[in-house]
């Protein structure tokens, strides 16, 4: 529903959203323009500004509305104070949710907030030389998996550029197919989200790769910095027919593409047991533990 005072999120926000996000440089998995603007069917985020920060709703299809975490470098105590009694206002439950760990214990500091850990929404994020060379005995079975990939098929990998997105959306195409995605509300909103991205890649700030076998595109990957130091994984796929390609996605794309960063996020499991399986598989460097805030004075 539109909040007063609100405006919805556009591509033409991009640059302002960005210098807000940098400067405040929060470390959690949704605080990109890029993430917001091609999940916006989804969560349909409206935003606007207060005590010097950035404060965006969003609606989640199926859900109820919630707070992001105020962002930016003004008073963020202040500005999520506002946000959760412009939801009040609106008749919504105020809160935020996917708020990290430091600006949580601030707002409870305050006496105003009460905040609860959201586990299912936690960020994993791992060492980019890990993930870029597998080292050691507790990467032996990922590293079989590659080099039995490499073994097997004949390929390249190559950054994703311009004349090989409409192959990407082909690819994706086909591996909704195969997944019956228009069955899955999940893989559905997916499926266009990633076509949000590719279609408006040149104008986001992603950075792509691709793995081609044949001459064909048959695993794809997008992320994006998201501080000076790590970059996020938002999305990864691979055509289960040739084994070990995810594996190659994982291991090519961070060699190449993120061999400047000390750390890789690749979001969070959302409480699904096979996701956090694979995920904790790579062995992650730590955790980046989110928040649900809701405030007492309301």
């Amino acid at each position: 529903m539109p909040l007063e005072g609100y405006k919805n999120l556009e591509l033409t926000d991009k640059e302002f959203f960005t210098r807000h996000l940098w400067s405040g440089l929060p470390a959690i998995s949704e605080m990109t323009f890029s993430n917001l603007f091609m999940w916006s069917h989804h969560y349909q985020p409206q935003w606007r500004q207060e005590a010097g920060c950035l404060l965006v709703v969003v609606s989640p299809e199926g859900g109820a509305p919630f707070g992001l975490p105020p962002a930016g470098a003004g008073d963020k105590a202040r500005a999520a104070e506002a946000l959760c009694r412009d939801l009040a206002r609106a008749g919504l439950a105020p809160g935020l949710q996917r708020v990290g760990e430091a600006l949580a214990r601030e707002l409870e500091a305050s006496g105003l907030f009460a905040a609860a850990l959201d586990r299912d929404n936690s960020d994993y994020v791992y060492l980019a030389s890990d993930l870029a060379e597998l080292p050691g005995r507790r990467f032996h079975r990922k590293k079989n998996h590659f080099n039995k990939f490499v073994k097997n098929f004949e390929f390249s990998y190559q950054p994703l550029e311009a004349e090989l997105i409409r192959q990407v959306l082909d690819m994706q195409e086909t591996w909704c197919q195969l997944r019956e995605c228009h069955q899955d509300p999940g893989l559905a909103s997916e499926d266009r989200a990633i076509f949000q991205a590719l279609t408006n890649y040149e104008h986001l700030d992603y950075s792509g790769g691709v793995v081609l076998v044949n001459g064909r595109v048959e695993a794809f990957s997008l992320g994006e910095p998201l501080s000076p130091d790590t970059a996020v994984i938002h999305i990864e796929k691979g055509n289960p027919d040739f084994d070990g390609i995810y594996a190659a996605i994982n291991k090519l794309f961070v060699a190449n593409a993120w061999a400047d960063m000390v750390y890789i996020n690749r979001e969070q499991d959302l409480g699904l047991s096979g996701l956090r399986q694979a995920k904790e598989s790579y062995q992650p460097h730590h955790l980046i533990n989110k928040y649900m805030v809701t405030p007492n004075f309301l």
